[in-house]
C-alpha cells in the first residue's frame, strides 16, 4: 500500500461497523491489489462504493462518501 492508501484503509476501517471489518479489509485490499497491477477500472469503482458503503456505520456515511469521492478524483490525476 502506498501511503495514500493506508491513510484511506485506516479511515475506512475506523468508520465500519465492528461485524463487518473483516470484509471490509478483504474488499480494500482486492481494490488496491487491482490498483497496483494497475487493472483498477471505472467499473471496479462503482462497484466498489456501494459495497464499501453498506458495510459502514449508518452515522459515518456521508463523511465516507465525500472522501471516496475525493479519493477517487485524486486517482483521475
Amino acid at each position: 500500500m502506498n501511503q495514500g492508501q493506508e491513510k484511506f484503509y485506516g479511515f475506512i476501517l475506523e468508520r465500519v461497523q465492528e461485524d463487518k471489518v473483516e470484509e471490509a479489509k478483504a474488499l480494500l485490499a482486492d481494490n488496491f491489489r487491482k490498483q497496483a497491477e494497475g487493472n483498477f477500472t471505472h467499473e471496479d469503482a462503482l462497484q466498489f462504493a456501494p459495497k464499501m458503503i453498506s458495510l459502514l456505520k449508518p452515522e459515518k456515511v456521508e463523511e465516507v462518501k465525500a472522501i471516496m469521492k475525493q479519493f477517487a478524483q485524486n486517482m483521475g490525476h
